[in-house]
């Protein structure tokens, strides 16, 4: 049958009507479905709802404050078990006191009624920011101003809406004003608005590239507001720094503030000197421009160990670090119980080693440094002490202590100088011997560069004592290379009963040996009465000047030169120089272009004492033989009488019987036996010989040897093989060549 046209349109208007019933249907279906899932949300999970033209908004409240919301643009639909797709989703969580504003947003969530998750499906933000005005503010009221939030960035994040907590076991990127790095999961809790990265904690410092921080776990927390890390290793360049815990304190503005570290801190520093230290505790505070450390304080058994060329150890209490710009170091305050040792270090070229140990204590000093990494002085407080080792030599220590230091360092970190005032004291003590204790107003101690010590100078009211040794002056200089001691400003040593001073007094403290220069006077004092001593043999005082001296310790012989002079009571011996042995008493003079010069006590039979002034070329005179023997060109002055020879022995009274004829102190000439080239002048006659012996008891003159004679101007001269003549008379004895006695007597005309 043909179709016709009206029922074509017909069967065509039928269809769009259907159509039509079908698509309203289906849309009328979709959109009460729709709006079935925004009213069954809340009743599902217990939420108040509000509609909004974003779309939803759902709260959780408690006491009158909103714990959080969750807010979305739509809702798509429910899925098989009653799950729902949220689009656009921002969930806020202002905590139990409306102090946080924390946000959790990405663009596809879903939403589990049973469990109450809501399920993040791929990336999600996460924004933690405090709100301090919260609780001064409307519900719900935003901050003010956004201030730096936490930034952490990660996907597949479950939020539960019964509990407020959130979290993932996906990667999570963590973005801070100074901070930037990654962690593996994460976990946040509303109750204490506390968010835990739970591993492989990897961080960046901003702006310093070369600093790396790691962790196994870490903690952001609201109150105290802080980042907690468990078991943190930082690495910057050849630094490394471990520690059991640190945390992060972060300002209003989530700038970090400062940081503390716990539980044994371990740093390592490589490089060509190698460093290890080590703290209980640390705390690092940052300036206020945010672009490095203000300053560092380490605390509990803080200890640092450097090696290679120049070992050394450091010990305190307490450390506190100054820094300047750029994280250089600027001061250092070591306290509680401050230990600073250099140790021996193995010389590179030789193989040998520097055996000195320096160790510097103080209860508290100060260290500064320039660019950061130099050492240039320190400062101790009271009662500082340096202590210096050495087992090359013989295992000696010696200790200086003064009120305060002041060191000086090289360019290598060591010590170059070190200053001590005011109350400096020097004590050096060696296996078996005595302490050789110094004091003064101040100590400077100079420091070699290869290690060790060059020299040490005290000034102000110096003194020394080393067992029986005393000394003082103003000025004192310590070499360690030779191990002498140089004393100036009015220098005084004491030794023994020996008393020196000088302009210059030098002691060799390992040898006991000790020299002095300029204006050099010396006094032997607690001497004994010698009874078979002579011309040094009183208790009196022994006096010696010259302009240099040099006394051996061990024999007790000192030698003076340059205008020396010795004397005790009347007996004087001058000469250019005089050797002097304190424990026999005994002088050796000899001139050097200049004659020797002596002066003995004759005893006339009248009982009066006149001089007898003897020169020579030299002098050696032993207190216990009280004997004098001249060399050289001897010429022997008494009142009238002169005796010149090749060499003299002058014999004196032995003190014992001395003292019986009043003249206890003076050396009283007994007899003198002259040789060689003898010749006696009297005013008026003149005897020559190879040999005197003069007699001072009865003024007898004996001359002998070849051919002896004598000459007056009214006699004239006789020759003989013996002649005794007298001093004060005419008497003439001659002994013939035939060897039978003869005597013949003349008077002189007077």
């Amino acid at each position: 049958m043909p179709l016709q046209i009206t029922h074509l349109r017909r069967w065509f208007a039928l269809a769009a009507i259907t159509v039509s019933l079908v698509v309203a249907g289906v849309y009328y279906h979709r959109r009460r479905l729709a709006t079935d899932v925004t009213k069954n949300i809340p009743g599902k999970i217990g939420l108040d709802i509000q509609q909004t033209a974003e779309g939803f908004k759902v709260s959780k409240s408690e006491q009158g404050h909103t714990i959080f919301t969750i807010q979305a643009s739509k809702a798509v639909q429910f899925k098989m078990g009653g799950r729902a797709e949220l689009h656009n989703v921002t969930i806020t969580l202002y905590g139990r006191d409306s102090s946080r504003y924390d946000q959790i947003y990405g663009d596809n969530f879903s939403y589990d009624p049973q469990s109450g998750d809501v399920l993040a499906k791929g990336e999600v933000r996460i924004d933690l920011e405090a709100n301090p005005e919260g609780l001064l503010k409307p519900d719900q009221s935003a901050p003010s101003a956004l201030k730096n939030p936490v930034h952490l960035i990660t996907r597949d994040l479950v939020f539960n809406q019964k509990s407020g907590d959130a979290y993932t076991d996906a990667d999570v990127e963590l973005n801070m004003p100074q901070i930037a790095g990654s962690a593996t999961g994460l976990h946040y809790a509303a109750k204490d608005n506390a968010l835990a990265l739970r591993s492989k904690i990897n961080l960046t410092m901003q702006g310093q590239a070369s600093v790396h921080l790691t962790a196994s776990q870490g903690v952001i927390t609201k109150d105290p507001r802080q980042i907690v890390l468990i078991s943190p290793h930082v690495a910057h360049g050849s630094a490394k720094i471990e520690a059991a815990q640190a945390t992060l304190y972060l300002r209003p503005d989530n700038t970090v503030d400062h940081v503390t570290a716990s539980n044994s801190i371990e740093a390592e520093f490589t490089g060509k000197s190698s460093i290890h230290a080590r703290a209980d505790q640390a705390e690092f505070v940052l300036n206020e421009a945010q672009d490095g450390l203000s300053n560092a304080v380490f605390q509990g058994n803080v200890a640092m160990e450097t090696a290679g060329d120049h070992p050394a150890q450091a010990n305190a209490g307490r450390v506190d670090v100054d820094f300047a710009s750029r994280n250089r170091v600027s001061r250092v305050r070591a306290s509680n119980h401050v230990k600073l040792v250099e140790l021996p270090s193995p010389n590179s070229t030789t193989g040998a080693s520097n055996s000195q140990r320096t160790e510097m204590t103080a209860p508290a000093m100060d260290l500064f440094l320039t660019q950061g990494r130099h050492l240039d002085r320190a400062e101790t407080s009271q009662d500082g002490q340096i202590a210096i080792s050495s087992s090359a030599s013989g295992g000696t220590r010696t200790v200086v202590t003064a009120g305060r230091f002041n060191a000086r360092f090289d360019g290598q970190n060591r010590l170059a100088t070190l200053h001590g005032a005011p109350d400096a004291k020097i004590v050096s003590s060696a296996p078996g011997q005595p302490d050789r204790i110094s004091t003064s107003q101040m100590v400077d101690v100079a420091f070699r560069t290869a290690g060790g010590i060059e020299s040490i100078v005290q000034q102000g009211d110096f003194t020394y004592s080393d067992g029986e040794r005393q000394a003082r002056g103003d000025r004192a200089k310590y070499t360690p290379g030779n191990d002498v001691v140089e004393l100036t400003g009015s220098p005084r040593v004491t030794d023994k009963g020996l008393t020196t001073t000088a302009q210059v007094v030098r002691l060799n403290r390992a040898t006991g040996d000790a020299s002095a220069e300029g204006s050099v006077k010396s006094t032997y004092n607690d001497l004994r009465e010698q009874p078979n001593g002579a011309l040094l043999a009183s208790a009196s005082p022994i006096h010696i000047t010259a302009r240099s001296m040099t006394v051996h310790r061990a024999s007790a012989i000192a030698t003076y030169a340059g205008d020396a002079r010795i004397w005790q009571d009347a007996n004087v011996v001058q000469a250019p120089a005089i050797q002097f042995d304190r424990d026999h008493r005994s002088v050796v003079a000899e001139g050097d272009g200049k004659p020797v010069s002596t002066v003995l006590i004759q005893v006339n039979r009248d009982g009066a004492a006149t001089p007898v002034a003897i020169t020579s070329k030299r002098l050696t005179y032993t207190d216990d033989t009280h004997r004098a023997r001249f060399e050289g060109g001897v010429v022997a002055k008494g009142s009238d009488v002169t005796i010149t020879s090749d060499h003299v022995d002058a014999y004196m009274v032995p003190r014992s019987q001395a003292a019986g004829r009043g003249l206890k102190g003076q050396g009283q000439l007994e007899r003198i036996v002259a040789e060689g080239n003898v010749a006696v002048n009297q005013p008026s006659r003149r005897a020559e010989g190879d040999k005197l012996v003069y007699t001072a008891s009865d003024d007898r003159f004996v001359m002998t040897g070849k051919s002896p004679s004598i000459f007056d101007a009214e006699h004239g001269k006789i020759t003989a093989n013996s002649l005794t003549f007298y001093k004060h008379d005419d008497r003439v004895l001659v002994e013939g060549r035939d060897n039978s006695p003869s005597v013949t007597q003349t008077r002189v005309a007077r």
